[in-house]
């Protein structure tokens, strides 16, 4: 039996807020997400309120799963400052006025993913330089150094990794509210893409994007996993600014290509990553040159070198150049990812070159506490 929206909506109506309300007119509720039995949504509550919308946040997610033919549910509950963005009414919350957001160090380390060693994000400063293909092949690349390894597509508005892996099936539930990573090469692999369909736009205000990384970070069964490489979304949001809170991260990797518009925004990518105590473990120019297949003639079509001397000026490593070829373009439309299925070729030395490089850094360094983001009007 399908579920839809209004059946999820008349149970959560059956549901009390603090202040007696019906939830659904409470004004603290996301949009509601419905996927194949699945359901998301968030509440957004003042900070000083928490402890009361717990229990609530509780028997809303207890409603949801009583509602037949729901597999799962998943509630978040968000908080804010006093004085910041009030729900507007029906549920949505108001526009917020301009906020910057201050990392200050954690008076204790937030906790990791139980049993996954590190975790490393691959992040852009834009989108459209190659960041998913290099994230499924650096995570393929450490494979096959020894590690087991996961992916966690975290682009939750264009989740491209069901793709890159051809994955076609849904992750299976593990006691209602726990998921199954997707085995793919000897991968554990999750996407919010998995759960919901391909064509669905995925409209997201600010407390979803967070609920949503939250929970694939918190409520999927990793096991135990040497490294989870973390395939960000692009730019310097919510989705960033969640994981350097949620997990100590061990650092993060900058994908660019050569052209300095790519290049401005992959600054503020590792401006921004430092902001929040986090490392940079180097840079990697990806679309680096053309080499003709016919006749090897090599074209620097976005120029060439820029992102190393970026990486020089900033102070980071210089991870390596990966060509823009066609092989890896066809191999990636495909769900075929050059490392696995070429593994002797030479995009997949690249590649290696690469994961060894960010293995040599993450390799017995120190664990760094994750900030707590604190925001400031």
């Amino acid at each position: 039996m399908a579920v839809g929206n209004e059946q999820v909506l008349a149970a959560l109506a059956q549901v009390a807020a603090p202040d007696g309300r019906p939830l659904t007119e409470a004004g603290v509720m996301s949009d509601v997400l419905v996927s194949d039995g699945k359901v998301f949504f968030s509440l957004t509550v003042d900070a000083a309120a928490v402890k009361a919308w717990e229990p609530v946040r509780q028997r809303a997610e207890d409603a949801v799963k009583a509602v037949p033919g729901v597999q799962s549910a998943l509630v978040a509950l968000t908080a804010e400052k006093a004085g910041g963005a009030k729900p507007a009414p029906g549920g949505r919350p108001a526009a917020a006025p301009q906020q910057r957001p201050h990392a200050h160090p954690a008076d204790k380390a937030q906790p990791g993913i139980p049993g996954v060693d590190a975790i490393i994000a691959v992040a852009s400063g834009k989108g459209g330089v190659g960041k998913s293909t290099t994230a499924v092949n650096l995570a393929l690349g450490l494979r096959d150094l020894g590690l087991k390894v996961g992916v966690l597509d975290a682009d939750i508005y264009g989740p491209s990794i069901p793709k890159l892996f051809a994955i076609k099936e849904k992750p299976q539930t593990i006691g209602g509210n726990r998921l199954k990573p997707i085995d793919r090469y000897g991968l554990s692999v999750m996407s919010i893409g998995f759960l919901v369909d391909e064509d669905t736009p995925m409209i997201w205000r600010g407390p979803m994007v967070i609920s949503a990384i939250t929970q694939m970070l918190r409520e999927v069964e990793w096991g135990k996993l040497d490294v989870l490489v973390v395939d960000m979304p692009p730019g310097t949001g919510d989705a960033q600014l969640t994981m350097a809170q949620q997990v100590p991260l061990k650092g993060a990797v900058i994908v660019s290509t050569p052209q300095d518009l790519a290049l401005i925004d992959a600054r503020r990518g590792v401006a921004m990553f430092r902001r929040v105590n986090v490392p940079v473990l180097g840079v990697v120019e990806n679309m680096s040159y053309f080499l003709c297949p016919e006749c090897g003639t090599r074209s620097d079509i976005f120029g060439h070198g820029g992102a190393r001397h970026e990486a020089e000026r900033q102070g980071v490593a210089f991870l390596g150049e990966v060509p823009l070829h066609m092989t890896i373009r066809e191999k990636s439309d495909a769900g075929l990812p050059v490392v696995a299925t070429e593994p002797d070729g030479p995009h997949a030395k690249i590649y290696r070159e690469i994961a060894e490089k960010v293995l040599a850094q993450i390799k017995g360094g120190p664990q760094r506490a994750a900030p707590k983001i604190v925001i400031e009007a």
